[in-house]
Formats: C-alpha cells, sequence, structure tokens
C-alpha cells in the first residue's frame, strides 16, 4: 500500500512514489490538456474573428489563467499542493480544463490522499472501512471513496462484521473468500482495464474463493464451470493446452476483470450473501469500469492514452450476468452474452460462443496488437 499520507495521480501507483516523479506524471498529462484546449480555443477564436474581426477574443487559456491566478492550490493534510511542484497555478488550470473539455476529469489526474480520506471517517467508519483502506487498489478505491461511505455500504459491513469479518488476517472464517482476498479483483488497474468477465458468486466451498470470479488457488481442483471455459478455449485457440490448475491471477494482471456480483458467501451456502448490499456496490464497480475503463491505454496507431474509457469487452455469461450489463452503451463497449458455462447450461450456448477471438479481434481493432488479452498463458506460479 502507498504511504497513506502521498497524494495519487497515476491510477495504478502501488508504491511510494517521490514528489518529482508524481509531479512529472502530472505535468506531462497537464501538457496535452493545455495543447488539447488551446486548440479547441483558436478554433473557436478564428470563428469568431471572421464575423467580427476587429474585436480581440479571449482565448479559453486567457480565461482559464485569468480565473485561477488568484486563488491559491488546496493543500492536503501532509501540506502538498495538488500541483505538488512547480508552477501550481498552470496545474489547477489543466485540471479545470480537462473537466471543461472532457465533462469530467481524467482518470490520473483525480489526486487521492489516504490521510485526507481517513479524517472525513467517523470512527465506526474507520473500524468498518479499514479493510477497503488496506486491500483495495489505489486507482478503484479512489473511485468508490464515497461510495463505500454510503449507508447501504456501512451496513454491508457491519452485517459482516458481526459475521467475523474483522481485519484482513482473521482466520478460520465460515466466509469465503478469506477478507484480505475479498477484494482481489481490485489489482487489475482500471486504467488498464481490457475486458471484464462477471460472475454471481464466490465459491462456497473450502479453499475455493480467492476474490476472482471463475478462479481458484493453486492445489484445487478445476470447478466443472472453468473446465468448460478452458474447453472452449480450446476450441479458439488450438494450440492451448489447458492447464492442471484453475488459477486465473494472469488474466488479471493481463487487464481481465474477474469481478463476481456478490463478493463473499457463507460456506456450503450459495447465494447466502445477495441482497446485502454487494449487488448495488458492484454496480458502481461497472459504473466505473464505464467512465474509466482502459483510461491508459492507447489507441491503435497512437501512443496517446485518452485518460478516460473508451470502452472495454463485457463477457457476460448467464442471464444473471447479462441483466448487469444491459444498461451499458452497445456502441461503446463490446458486450458479449451466452449461456452459463456450468455443466448444466455449457451445451446451451456457451460452447462455441468464440467470445475470446471476438473480444481479441475488437481489442487489437480499438486498441492495437498489445491490447489483446492471452487466453492462453495461466502461470500457476502467480
Amino acid at each position: 500500500m502507498a504511504d497513506s499520507g502521498a497524494i495519487v495521480y497515476l491510477e495504478d501507483l502501488e508504491s511510494t512514489s517521490t514528489t518529482s516523479e508524481v509531479a512529472s506524471l502530472v505535468t506531462m498529462e497537464t501538457s496535452a490538456v493545455k495543447t488539447e484546449v488551446t486548440v479547441a480555443a483558436k478554433k473557436a477564436d478564428d470563428a469568431q474573428n471572421k464575423a467580427a474581426p476587429m474585436k480581440r477574443q479571449r482565448t479559453l487559456m486567457d480565461m482559464f489563467e485569468t480565473s485561477t491566478a488568484s486563488k491559491k492550490p488546496k493543500r492536503t493534510a501532509s501540506g502538498s499542493s495538488f500541483g505538488l511542484s512547480g508552477d501550481s497555478s498552470v496545474k489547477v488550470t489543466a485540471a479545470q480544463a480537462v473537466v471543461k473539455v472532457g465533462g469530467f476529469q481524467t482518470l490520473n489526474s483525480i489526486p487521492f490522499s489516504m490521510a485526507s480520506y481517513t479524517k472525513t471517517l467517523s470512527e465506526e467508519q474507520k473500524k468498518l472501512l479499514k479493510l477497503e483502506c488496506d486491500t483495495m487498489g489505489l486507482s478503484w478505491l479512489k473511485l468508490l471513496k464515497d461510495e463505500i461511505k454510503k449507508p447501504y455500504f456501512i451496513s454491508l459491513k457491519r452485517f459482516l462484521w458481526e459475521e467475523g469479518v474483522t481485519s484482513e488476517d482473521v482466520k478460520n472464517l465460515k466466509i469465503f473468500p478469506s477478507p484480505r482476498n475479498i477484494y482481489a479483483w481490485s489489482r487489475t488497474p482500471v486504467g488498464k482495464l481490457k475486458v471484464v468477465i462477471i460472475g454471481q458468486d464466490p465459491y462456497h466451498g473450502l479453499g475455493q474463493a480467492h476474490g476472482l470470479c471463475f478462479s481458484v488457488p493453486p492445489g484445487i481442483a478445476v470447478p466443472p464451470s472453468l473446465r468448460n471455459i478452458y474447453a472452449e478455449i480450446k476450441a479458439e485457440y488450438p494450440e492451448f493446452t489447458p492447464p492442471k490448475h484453475g488459477n486465473l491471477t494472469a488474466w488479471a494482471d493481463n487487464g481481465v476483470l474477474l469481478l463476481n456480483t456478490c463478493l463473499t458467501v457463507k460456506a456450503g451456502n450459495a447465494g447466502s450473501h445477495s441482497g446485502k448490499g454487494w449487488e448495488e456496490f458492484t454496480d458502481k464497480v461497472v459504473d466505473a469500469v464505464d467512465k474509466y475503463g482502459g483510461a491508459n491505454l492507447t489507441s491503435s496507431g497512437s501512443s496517446v492514452k485518452a485518460g478516460y474509457g473508451r470502452g472495454v469487452v463485457f463477457l457476460a455469461w448467464g442471464g444473471w450476468a447479462a441483466k448487469r450489463v444491459a444498461k451499458l452503451d452497445k456502441k461503446k463497449h463490446l458486450i458479449l452474452t451466452s449461456a452459463h458455462p456450468s455443466p448444466l447450461s455449457a451445451s446451451k450456448g456457451f460452447l462455441g460462443n468464440g467470445h475470446f477471438k471476438k473480444a481479441n479481434d475488437w481489442l487489437e481493432q480499438r486498441y492495437g496488437p498489445d491490447a489483446m488479452v492471452n487466453w492462453c498463458s495461466l502461470d500457476a506460479a502467480q
């Protein structure tokens, strides 16, 4: 976890960085924003000058710089301004320009300070949300920090606390996965995300669930649904050799979000934690993907990172998963639905659906060949 007092701009920053490193990243982004705003301003200025050639028009950058010149940059609890170093007024101006031009801040320009955030929490919230602050990936936490303070989520956390989920290190619980793995899916940074696979419930057998849908830790037998997933990959990629394990961590590291709709379950009792609040929370996770998923992927043939989501692939298997993505824009995202890979339904539309190759074809066209997922690489050692 990064230093609790650090301002985090870069979405996938998972370790403490020096101020100069972070400032450099912010400067790179804001420079690009200034260029975009200047071009837009010039076009507007040219159009206005044609209509009234004798009247001087102020550029957007003139207005931004004038409006912010008298404003001091905000400071965090650790004493660092959002600009961190150098010309703070330029950095604040650029951040505002992002809002004006793009409608919202780009992913990397959203600041987050753990120290400042925890100061906004009540004593109960500090206790109940410690797991989220300690284990959730920073790129997700800074987007969901307000969501986890809402009454429904605090109610969910009270329920889990009573069930024994009191810290990431608690042992011998009858709740799966273990607390430290509840947010394992968030190891996939939102800005590098390419594909979302939506599951329903964590596995409810001992040792099976580890926070990634359809995946099991090394040493656990491959579940039937995952065997069918392997069979489909083999049909699409004949060179694939199905592994003897069911650990999909390599996919998570390659930009695949493996998200269950409910993030916990009681041992031996499928669906036991449905209706407790997880569904509402994971809906917000999907909303974050819609807004920022793949924000740091470059476009095909370009090195430019848009800073906002330009579409990802959703693999929704089964009616339950299909409902979770029904609201999404099918022009922005590639949304592939089929029957569930369970042995009860795999032969009714999952096997033969071609989803893995379709996903890569779309990713290659949208973002270039480097964005394709290596479905065949599943290293058990990860």
